[in-house]
């Protein structure tokens, strides 16, 4: 599956220049992996699928993923996202992001006697499980996770007494010494300098510390600071696709400052870039970042000599949607065939495995 293409060049076809373009950007390299992640995909459809299936207005508890302009999208549509669910009226459908929700808001939601869809990412689901299980064997969680962030306040709401979280090498030492035997956890978009600094810490304070067998930390989080690091040495510039509020995004403006990149820009839209950038300009988007917004800010660059895609690996995972809401549209899909008088052939399926989200996303323009 990984593998290392040294690069190749991308059709992308800026905008017409003018007599006013002053372009200095000489060439971009163009990450690869970049922007939607497997969950992020799985998250998107599921939304919009909810939005074909129910009339207005669908509700989201929290934002469905971590960009503005993915959650404006959406808005459009007349989904309405709240960060309390007695905001909810009664019956109304909700959907429940891929961040994952606390234990209880899962309950009230359901309480309510609403139809709810929980997009959770499987991946962020897999740590809510070590959570419960290791917290029901009696040990201590140590829970690498930032402050405020919906993935680490809904995992810690799994069992809230015996877990705690941490994001420094100084949090580990302000730790209480435990009776119980201790298991080290993290949320899942850290980046590998701030997990495997606290990780360490951790051994060297509880020695005998649990850790699982597979790392929590996403690998398309990984994948795309892998793809960064490749082409962060030979930039002038970095500039980082995604919302100041999604987590791995700031894991990559991070990383690419560490690598000593002199400029390094995280920018919502292609609006938002300076017209001083110069020479080679590298590019990456957050896993919550649609393509187009890659597409919209190398056009914007208007590189002089081309754009290269540095590759470092292939990513084929796939997150199908959840299963109540592949039964219900299936439902529905099926009662939509008898009443044309269509032949069902078995019956419909949702088949969405080749189906992109940015494609999804465009649709609901």
């Amino acid at each position: 599956m990984a593998g290392t293409d040294p690069g190749r060049d991308l059709e992308v076809e800026p905008p017409h220049p003018t007599d006013d373009d002053r372009s200095g950007v000489d060439q971009v390299l163009v990450a690869a992996p970049r922007g939607f992640c497997a969950g992020v995909e799985m998250a998107i459809k599921a939304l919009a699928w909810m939005v074909r299936a129910f009339e207005p207005p669908v509700y989201c508890y929290h934002e469905i993923v971590h960009n503005q302009q993915v959650v404006d999208r959406f808005r459009q549509q007349g989904v309405i996202f709240v960060d309390d669910i007695e905001e909810v009226p009664e019956g109304r459908p909700i959907m429940l992001s891929a961040h994952g929700s606390a234990p209880e808001v899962v309950t009230a939601a359901r309480r309510r006697g609403s139809y709810v869809v929980d997009a959770v990412c499987p991946l962020v689901t897999k740590v809510h499980h070590e959570v419960k299980v290791r917290a029901d064997k009696g040990y201590r969680v140590v829970y690498v996770g930032h402050e405020g962030h919906e993935e680490a306040v809904g995992t810690m709401a799994v069992a809230p007494d015996a877990i705690h979280r941490v994001e420094t090498r100084e949090d580990v030492a302000a730790l209480p010494t435990f009776d119980e035997p201790v298991a080290l956890l993290a949320q899942t978009t850290l980046s590998h300098r701030d997990w495997d600094d606290v990780r360490d810490a951790t051994a060297e304070r509880f020695p005998d510390v649990w850790m699982p067998g597979r790392s929590d930390l996403c690998f398309a989080t990984t994948n795309r600071q892998a793809a960064l690091t490749a082409i962060a040495a030979r930039c002038d510039a970095v500039v980082v696709i995604g919302s100041a509020n999604s987590s791995n995004t700031r894991a990559l403006e991070r990383l690419a400052a560490e690598t000593g990149c002199p400029v390094v820009l995280r920018v919502n839209h292609p609006d938002e870039l300076p017209d001083d950038l110069t020479g080679v300009v590298g590019v990456t988007a957050g896993a919550s970042a649609p393509e187009d917004l890659v597409q919209a800010v190398i056009g914007r660059l208007q590189p002089r000599h081309g754009v290269e895609e540095v590759r470092t690996t292939d990513e084929d995972e796939y997150f199908p949607p959840p299963r109540n809401l592949r039964d219900l549209l299936g439902a529905i899909d099926e009662a939509a065939a008898a009443t044309l008088g269509a032949p069902l052939d078995g019956g419909p399926t949702l088949n969405d495995r080749d189906l992109q989200a940015s494609e999804v996303l465009a649709a609901l323009r």
